[in-house]
């Protein structure tokens, strides 16, 4: 079901961490991508539409392209009253984790009467891509909109996808209209990322890009930054799963399979410190497996993607967790909360055997927008952080100027930056 290793040597952790996907050697499919994008950016809505109808087989006209109020209204038809209370519990505790993590501006006076200090203010407009396909992930319209609603965006801008009939998700628009987005378009793929990056005639252009989407997204969102701000390059799902001896091996293996139900290429790894564990998760996979409607899907990723670590004590589970950094990271042992401190890299950490990942992905509160392929090293989960900017304040007295001229004059100088010197000369030679 999934393999077992013992890594003893650096060249078998180089091995492990290897597994994670690389989104920066796929020379092939960027050429595709690039050739979307330029179109796009040079013919805007009639390039839009001929790879809407080629990609999605829908044949849409600009008029239609934008979600009417009408076909949220009928949406909200669609959908079961479990599932709108399930959104707003969903809403209200995702947007509560969110407001703690508001930051005043701040001004500083010092003696002198100079003032320094930083102002945050809001980005004006976002883009949010939400996949399609087969499954529905109103969850995502959450994740994505309700922090950058939280930050202050005056315009969130979500594009998805159609279904060959032209329609989108019910579920997913009626997300998107709890969580306060302002212009919805059915549109996806590579070329729905270059018309948020670029504007199109009826698209706007948006300041910062979020959401997952499949390689030609991601691959899409590479070839835009700098045009565009963006969240991450999101690769494919992972859990690391850390157990003792006593361990529950059935909630074990249901946390694994609710990974690799995502994709083949999602990553379930366990880190266990007993082979009895071992052997009973394994079971478990087998006994669990034949009931979910992902089966195959999930089978797939086990197989070739899933592994099981065994290792002598915790203290070598904590080092080869942080060697691989997983996008979700469980801890499953005895007194889970003395570890924590030994965790240096993961998206998102849960504690103790009521603390299932899927309760992350839906409505715990924290974002479940996370760092993948090892970067939880360097990224963070998104957050409200990543829809404002900082702009730096500075307003010098001509007493505080005067205790710091000379000393800049000297650093321009030695960068031989002449008419920066003279730019503070000039006021100290202010009669």
């Amino acid at each position: 079901m999934m393999r077992v290793e013992k890594i003893t040597n650096a060249e078998q952790k180089k091995n492990f961490q290897a597994q994670q996907q690389s989104l920066f050697d796929l020379a092939e499919r960027e050429k595709i991508v690039r050739e979307i994008v330029e179109n796009i950016k040079q013919k805007g809505d009639q390039a839009l539409l001929t790879y809407t109808e080629k990609f999605d087989q829908v044949k849409l006209s600009p008029q239609q392209l934008r979600v009417s109020e009408e076909e949220t209204e009928k949406a909200y038809s669609l959908v079961s009253k479990d599932y709108l209370e399930a959104l707003q519990i969903a809403k209200k505790r995702i947007t509560a984790f969110h407001r703690k993590q508001l930051k005043n501006s701040w001004l500083d006076r010092e003696e002198d009467g100079t003032i320094l200090g930083q102002l945050y203010t809001a980005l004006d407009s976002s883009g949010l891509y939400v996949p399609g396909g087969t499954a529905a992930y109103p969850s995502s319209v959450l994740m994505n909109a309700l922090p950058a609603q939280v930050a202050g965006v005056q315009k969130i801008v979500m594009v998805s996808p159609p279904s060959q009939d032209g329609t989108l998700n019910p579920y997913v628009l009626v997300a998107a209209h709890q969580a306060g987005v302002s212009e919805i378009y059915k549109i996806g793929g590579a070329q729905a990322v270059a018309a948020l990056a670029f504007g199109t005639e009826t698209v706007p252009q948006v300041d910062k890009i979020v959401g997952p989407g499949n390689i030609y997204v991601t691959l899409a969102k590479k070839l835009v930054y700098g045009a565009v701000n963006l969240d991450m390059l999101a690769g494919p799902s992972e859990v690391l799963v850390v157990a003792d001896g006593n361990a529950n091996p059935a909630y074990i293996a249901a946390d694994l399979l609710s990974q690799a139900e995502h994709d083949v290429l999602a990553s379930p790894i366990l880190i266990t410190t007993s082979e009895k564990i071992m052997e009973e998760v394994q079971a478990e996979l087998i006994r669990q497996l034949p009931k979910l409607a992902r089966k195959e899907i999930a089978r797939q990723s086990l197989a070739e993607r899933g592994i099981i670590l065994l290792v002598d004590n915790l203290e070598e589970a904590w080092e080869m967790a942080n060697f691989y950094a997983p996008e979700h990271l469980e801890v499953l042992v005895d007194n889970a909360w003395e570890h924590l401190g030994k965790i240096k890299h993961a998206g998102a950490i849960f504690l103790g055997e009521y603390s299932p990942e899927p309760l992350g992905d839906y409505l715990a509160g924290p974002n479940h927008v996370l760092p993948t392929g090892g970067t939880a090293r360097f990224f963070s989960p998104l957050s409200v952080d990543d829809f404002v900017k900082k702009s730096s304040v500075l307003s010098f007295s001509a007493q505080g100027f005067a205790k710091v001229a000379k000393a800049a004059i000297t650093l321009a100088e030695v960068e031989g930056l002449t008419a920066h010197a003279n730019s503070i000369q000039v006021r100290m030679e202010k009669k």
